[in-house]
């Protein structure tokens, strides 16, 4: 299912049915996700191709800027802040515990507010039935 997104847009590949999620999402130069936490959901990502920085929490809890490498898997905990920031487009590929409680949005560019199970499902249903 391709989920257009104001920063590019995600290609989610597994069923909802199924204990993870696997997704590729496509990052326009330029365009950054919103720096968040899930309060639910752990996720590693892998640059596929094109240039990303990770932005993420370090063990004392500063932000800092990873320049993402291909060929390495990035990991994102419970509550841990981070934002992927494209430096060229790129595809960096995601696979994370389900897609459930809120993904709490810090800061954002496209003025999105927190996205919850509810505006979730009510997003994809209206892919399926365009």
């Amino acid at each position: 299912m391709r989920v257009e997104k104001p920063w590019g847009h995600e290609l989610i590949f597994t069923p909802k049915t199924l204990p993870y999620t696997g997704k590729i999402l496509h990052i326009n130069a330029g365009k950054r996700l919103s720096l968040q936490i899930h309060d639910k959901k752990q996720e590693t990502q892998f640059l596929i191709n094109g240039a990303c920085n990770l932005i993420i929490d370090n063990s004392r809890r500063e932000l800092e800027t990873i320049e993402m490498k291909k060929g390495k898997g990035y990991t994102i905990m419970i509550g841990q802040r981070h934002r992927l920031q494209a430096v060229s487009d790129c595809d960096v590929f995601e696979v994370s515990t389900p897609e459930i409680g809120t993904t709490f949005r810090l800061e954002d560019d496209y003025k999105r507010t927190d996205e919850t199970d509810e505006a979730r499902s009510k997003e994809r249903k209206n892919l399926l039935n365009t």
